[in-house]
């Protein structure tokens, strides 16, 4: 699990394709690696990958299939910037939201305007995506725990300070960039369990208005 709160900014330092899948080498610029081992958890732009090979300066992870296919991971060049987050301790201040580092998907950037010193991004998620997400609640891009301001459709707009346009990928961010975009993880337990016992059928996988109406959630 992660916070959402970024301790450094890395960058790619060598991608190999392994057939369907591929590892990363991960420059991990000021992020501390002192005390990381074999097997830990460090979110790569919101995805949680696994060590395998580390060093002072860096670590070495494998990337699935499938992740290449869900997340930003597969488009990415020699050189480009990611954010870095170590998987949280018991002990960690939370000061974002909890994040598992289990990418949803992929937003885009519509629109980026300035205001005043912060700077507002207008998003476009996916349709399945869509409604998961709620005006001042939580998403999670490439890593990054931010609040929703406002919503419209699959459209949604976030608000980032200058702190975190300084000490992320986002101040890069421009219209037409894309973005690993993870839902909040009450949200997704929410529509499972408002399923009850219908979670077990497959028609039933999903909720939709018709089901909500028939169990009394609509009037």
């Amino acid at each position: 699990m992660f916070t959402g709160i970024i301790q450094a900014v890395g960058s790619i330092a060598h991608l190999e394709s392994k057939g369907g899948d591929a590892r990363l080498r991960i420059h991990t610029g000021a992020l501390d690696m002192g005390d990381v081992q074999r097997g830990d958890s460090i979110a790569v732009s919101g995805v949680c990958l696994t060590v395998i090979e580390h060093s002072a300066n860096g670590f070495s992870a494998d990337v699935s299939g499938e992740t290449l296919a869900c997340t930003t991971l597969g488009n990415l060049d020699v050189g480009i910037h990611v954010n870095l987050e170590k998987a949280l301790l018991l002990s960690s201040r939370l000061g974002g939201h909890l994040v598992s580092g289990h990418v949803d998907g992929v937003a885009e950037v519509i629109e980026r305007t300035a205001e005043a010193r912060s700077v507002r991004f207008r998003m476009r998620a996916s349709a399945a995506l869509a409604r998961y997400i709620a005006g001042k609640g939580s998403v999670c891009l490439d890593g990054v725990s931010l609040t929703v301001n406002a919503v419209e459709g699959a459209l949604f707009e976030v608000n980032v300070v200058p702190h975190t346009l300084q000490s992320t990928t986002f101040g890069e961010l421009q219209s037409g960039s894309r973005v690993n975009l993870e839902v909040d993880l009450l949200a997704r337990y929410l529509e499972r369990l408002m399923l009850g016992d219908n979670a077990a059928d497959n028609a039933a996988s999903t909720l939709t208005q018709a089901f909500l109406a028939e169990h009394g959630f609509l009037r």
